[in-house]
């Protein structure tokens, strides 16, 4: 469990490419305080085990479908990346719950810079429309924002120069593809309301129509 607030900007310092799988080696140095093998570790909003450790950077190892579920197929040496470990219980929740659990991939639409702040607008999955709603929660890259504006196929954030200048947020242009996880506790009252809701009928079969037309 994250709460979309990243500790420390990651440097790529290998990707390994084992088939089905890549070994991702990242240099960083605050999340690494405290960690031990097994632990978690959020890069770009995705939650990764920590599989190996050296001096200075960790392993993990991405399987196929995080690969095919999120924007760290296309990760490369060098790339920058938002970190943040689990949160532990005595820390106060600054963002939002989040699990590290990608719900899809988004991209930068547009950026509007002004004097203190950028309206940045992502594209959004038809699935994870209705799990936005205006001044709402939603994980970009790990990073926990505030919604300005929902909309059907995209939404908009306000990025502060906090976010700006300490995650990858900054430095995204358009045409990037980021992270998205939706609020859980939304998904989880969509869960519970659908046992109220009422079923949609179900059409009958069209042999089943001729069979009644014809007797």
């Amino acid at each position: 469990m994250f709460t979309g607030i990243v500790e420390e900007l990651g440097t790529v310092a290998e990707v390994t490419d084992q088939g089905d799988a890549i070994r991702l080696t990242v240099e960083a140095n605050t999340v690494l305080e405290g960690t031990g093998l097994g632990d978690s570790i959020s890069v770009n909003g995705c939650c990764l085990t920590v599989a190996d450790l050296g001096e200075g950077r960790w392993t993990a190892d991405l399987m196929q479908e995080t690969l095919d579920k999120t924007s760290l197929r296309g990760v490369t040496a060098g790339d920058r990346v938002n970190l943040e470990r689990a949160v532990t219980v005595d820390k106060r929740l600054g963002g939002h719950i989040v699990q590290g659990h990608v719900d899809g991939v988004g991209e930068i639409v547009s950026r509007s810079p002004s004097e203190h702040w950028d309206v940045v607008e992502v594209s959004l999955p038809a699935h994870l429309s209705r799990y936005l709603v205006d001044k709402g929660s939603i994980t970009v890259d790990g990073v926990s924002l505030t919604v300005v504006e929902a909309r059907e196929t995209s939404f908009t954030v306000s990025l502060i120069p906090e976010t700006l200048a300490r995650t990858t947020l900054g430095s995204r242009r358009v045409g990037d593809l980021v992270n998205l996880e939706a609020d859980v506790i939304a998904k989880h009252v969509e869960k519970l309301l659908g046992g109220y809701l009422p079923t949609p009928p179900t059409p009958a079969h069209p042999l089943q129509n001729d069979d009644k037309d014809n007797s």
